[in-house]
């Protein structure tokens, strides 16, 4: 018994050691499992550090050229969209992926930077500039897709992704017009056979809908079949199409019309109509900043000279006269040269930086400041006590025009970049807004003395369509005019606009100066327009 005792205890331990080597076996198959597993995380870990050091070789390569000329990367508007798309949405997709295994470090320095990021409203602010330019200069999408600007050759591109974001930017604002334009070219790079994380059905989908709400049923519909075609069960494909089809048949019923196939013409700048705005010159506005519809007619040029101008002798110009160039004769527009060092615009651009904030317009209703569509810039204010230079500056306006800067507003510097403009407006207050200068006590704004403190490569005109003329940035020169005829009455014919920035950074100052102490140095007319 008692080996038999030692065998079934032999035994049991025989199968119990069996029964562990059976789960153990099993652990084996287990672990085998688990390093799979492993291989798939490290293949996963291995693919994300893939991803991620690609981006930083992308990113390394790009802010070596980015920042060894901030101002003349910038300048391009793809870069400058290029650059709010990057900061506002692929770091935070970058963000996301290093989450996934958390990065302190990372995170921490993201969390730090991110405060100063563009966030949506600047991307979608800096995708509707470059619509503006689009519709300002005539580009059409492909032209901005491929960087190719008037006179500038860019590898500054845009991908299916950037098209398709543009179109979206666009639709969720309900302007289909542009829409259509940027779905358009996404779905044409696609074509062409780029690669894009957005399907060609989603293309499809906007796409159509959007040409649906311009008008065009035959060519919705002729898109909406594609996005069938590509998948059948789309969600909305379907539906739309069957109430393109019967929309298009009651109107072809109603106007008794035979049905017309859609143009084979792919869809391009001039295929529709942009919609009106609220800018009634907007036509004129637009052909003068391209340099197109200029009034300056043979007859005008032969009433336009230049001089030496010494502001009515002061003693500070009589040894060294400004040179005085006319840009038009009536209004009498005069252009100075040499009015600003390099040095001097350096100065002056120094100091308003850590001031510019978004440039803001008064309310003609309210009388509040506040910032519109129709100025995009930054702008700061300096006074003389701010440095010697804005001194020299204030006494040099002072000296050129013979009118006293001591009611004169401060100077103020602006600058345009992307897209940046001010439509056309009046310096001077209306008489529908009599207190817009009250709070000053030093009358209406008489006249703008305007200093060009960069050239522009493209763009960046100041026009004034009443006339049709264009003068174009200078650096160092300043043009200046009279808004009010010597009764005080305003000259509407002054109604100006700074014409969006197409290629380049446009830097000016100006001064903006009232009627108070100018009674001796500019005595009213006899009449209301002397």
């Amino acid at each position: 018994l008692g080996k038999f005792l030692s065998f079934s205890s032999s035994a049991l331990s025989f199968f119990s050691y069996l029964q562990i080597f059976c789960q153990m076996t099993d652990l084996l198959y287990t672990e085998k499992e688990l390093v799979q597993s492993l291989r798939d995380y490290i293949k996963a870990e291995e693919s994300k550090l893939a991803a991620v050091k690609s981006w930083a070789n992308k990113l390394d390569a790009l802010t070596r050229v980015s920042t060894s000329d901030p101002e003349g990367y910038l300048a391009h508007p793809v870069n400058a969209y290029k650059l709010m798309k990057r900061l506002n949405t692929e770091w935070s997709e970058l963000e996301s992926l290093v989450l996934q295994n958390p990065s302190d470090g990372f995170i921490s320095n993201m969390s730090v930077h991110r405060q100063y990021f563009p966030d949506e409203e600047d991307q979608t602010g800096a995708a509707k500039a470059l619509m503006r330019l689009q519709d300002t200069y005539h580009l059409d999408s492909e032209a901005f897709s491929k960087g190719m600007l008037p006179g500038v050759h860019s590898n500054a591109v845009l991908t299916v992704d950037d098209c398709f974001d543009m179109g979206k930017t666009a639709y969720n604002d309900a302007d289909y017009y542009h829409a259509v334009l940027w779905f358009q070219q996404a779905l044409k790079q696609l074509d062409d056979g780029e690669e894009a994380a957005v399907s060609k059905a989603d293309i499809l989908d906007y796409l159509s809908y959007s040409v649906y709400q311009m008008g065009d049923l035959p060519r919705a519909i002729e898109l909406t079949r594609r996005l069938v075609a590509i998948d059948p069960n789309h969600q909305r494909a379907g539906g739309n199409l069957r109430y393109f089809e019967q929309l298009l048949m009651k109107q072809l019923k109603e106007s008794n019309q035979d049905y017309q196939p859609p143009s084979e013409e792919p869809i391009q700048l001039g295929t529709y109509t942009r919609p009106k705005d609220h800018l009634p010159e907007r036509e004129t506005y637009e052909a003068l900043c391209r340099g197109e519809g200029l009034q300056l007619t043979e007859a005008r040029r032969s009433r336009l000279f230049c001089r030496y101008h010494d502001g009515k002798r002061s003693p500070r110009l009589l040894l060294k006269p400004i040179k005085e160039e006319d840009e038009w004769d009536s209004p009498h527009i005069v252009r100075y040269l040499n009015i600003l060092s390099d040095q001097e615009i350096e100065k002056i651009k120094e100091l308003a930086k850590p001031r510019l904030a978004r440039a803001t317009v008064r309310d003609p209703k309210t009388g509040v400041l506040t910032t519109a569509p129709y100025r995009v810039s930054k702008s700061a204010w300096l006074e003389g006590e701010d440095d010697p230079v804005i001194d020299r500056v204030n006494q040099r306006i002072q000296d050129i025009t013979g009118l006293t800067v001591e009611t004169a507003e401060l100077l103020q510097v602006a600058n345009y970049g992307v897209g940046g403009q001010y439509e056309p407006h009046f310096d001077f207050s209306r008489k529908d807004e009599p207190d817009a200068f009250k709070r000053l006590g030093t009358g209406n704004r008489m006249a703008t003395f305007l200093n060009y403190m960069s050239d522009v490569e493209a763009g960046g005109a100041t026009v004034f369509p009443d006339f049709g003329a264009s003068i174009w940035p200078r650096k160092g020169t300043a043009v200046f005019w009279y808004n009010l005829f010597r009764s005080g009455e305003g000259d509407y014919r002054t109604r100006h606009a700074a014409c969006p920035v197409l290629v380049g950074s446009k830097w000016v100052s100006n001064k903006w100066i009232h009627e108070r102490g100018q009674e001796f140095r500019r005595p009213c007319g006899l009449t209301e327009v002397d």
